[in-house]
């Protein structure tokens, strides 16, 4: 049956001078705010060893300039703040940081009766109006919310949140494990390997020159005590390098949507490892190649759009040894007997001979269906 469900779709927007300028006011209000409080909560901890509760009004008397923004975005940045001292007081997660300008610059604001809604060709948003916009896909649904930002690059975006309904698509009566790399991005249990695309490492080159430019830009600015706001190669440069990181993380984005749309479309059960990526990423020779794969990006994809579309993914305990278990006769093989360096193996209870990694995806098949079929029966009987 077709389910309500919240789906983000991002917009490009084509501001004016003006419209521009009310957004770097924006980006910097809901900047000092989070700042401010932040300071004020920290400083009335170290006081009182209570925690402070501050709200953005309390500062628009001493600070007029926050009445000319939408006073939602700096509603919002009170409760991201509060959701973030949560996190950090429950879950461990970090301290809540301070924010820097250029980066990330963003703000986030609901709808209300109508202050968010688009027409064939504009957003418009609260406060500022209908913005030139260019949508890459139809719209459908109620807006709950809008965040705007803008890349390193110059670019402006927005984020619209929408209540709408999701179809689930046919069921193929296919199932698929998958096992993750670093060779082959993806390897799966039918036999199929698909191709890390390494999209750092074929733009590496080029980044590496754009950044050693913007390096002597900069030495260049600093020897004659020039700021590097006011240096024009430099900021000019910098602009280069942005761009050089926007075309790999758009490309690879790009790649993982299409993937993991592909993948749930065509299978039923997707079964998956349930990598430690936090922990991979801290061995420095892997790191990199690690990151560029985007593995937890991959991975979340799969999981919200097979709950979008009525499919069902599986993720293995990551202890679960998928590559040293034969996939013919279930033989377990001693660690030491199983170095990274072999990509295939003799099993030597049945002779069969396994390759690695679709020996690994196999494996995490069959768990998975296991678990898939425990948690229905669980499911049945709790019903």
């Amino acid at each position: 049956m077709p389910k309500q469900i919240l789906k983000a779709h991002k917009v490009r927007l084509y501001p004016t001078i003006d419209q521009q300028v009310f957004f770097a006011k924006s980006f910097g209000c809901v900047r000092f705010i989070w700042n401010k409080m932040l300071s004020d909560k920290i400083e009335h901890y170290k006081e009182t060893k209570t925690t402070l509760k501050n709200y953005p009004a309390q500062y628009k008397k001493e600070f007029e300039w926050l009445q000319e923004v939408d006073s939602l975005a700096l509603s919002k940045v009170e409760r991201h703040l509060q959701k973030a001292y949560q996190s950090f007081f429950k879950n461990g997660t970090g301290f809540p940081k301070f924010k820097k300008k250029g980066q990330r610059d963003s703000y986030t604001t609901n709808n209300q009766k109508g202050t968010v809604a688009i027409t064939n060709n504009t957003v418009k948003l609260p406060k500022i109006g209908h913005i030139s916009a260019k949508f890459p896909n139809k719209i459908n649904g109620l807006i709950k919310s809008a965040t705007i930002s803008r890349t390193p690059s110059g670019k402006y975006y927005v984020s619209l949140l929408v209540k709408t309904i999701a179809t689930p698509l046919p069921k193929t009566h296919s199932n698929i494990g998958i096992d993750l790399g670093l060779t082959d991005f993806i390897v799966l249990s039918d036999g199929t390997k698909v191709a890390n695309p390494k999209f750092l490492s074929k733009l590496q080159d080029k980044l590496a020159r754009a950044q050693k430019i913007l390096a002597k830009r900069r030495a260049v600015a600093e020897l004659a005590n020039r700021k590097l706001s006011d240096s024009r190669n430099y900021q000019k440069q910098k602009f280069k390098v942005a761009k050089v990181y926007e075309k790999i993380t758009n490309s690879r984005t790009d790649f993982l949507h299409k993937l993991s749309f592909n993948l749930i479309k065509n299978h039923d059960v997707i079964a998956i490892e349930d990598l430690n990526v936090k922990g991979m990423v801290k061995n420095h020779k892997l790191a990199k190649a690690i990151s560029d794969s985007s593995w937890s990006t991959f991975t979340t994809m799969l999981a919200y759009k097979a709950e979008w579309y009525g499919k069902t993914l599986v993720k293995i305990d990551r202890w679960y040894p998928s590559s040293k278990t034969c996939s013919g006769c279930n033989h377990l093989l001693a660690k030491a007997k199983l170095p990274l360096s072999l990509r295939s193996w003799d099993c030597p209870s049945c002779l069969q001979t396994n390759d690695r990694d679709i020996n690994a995806s196999i494996n995490i098949l069959n768990e998975g269906l296991k678990l898939a079929t425990l948690k229905t029966v669980g499911a049945t009987e709790l019903a």
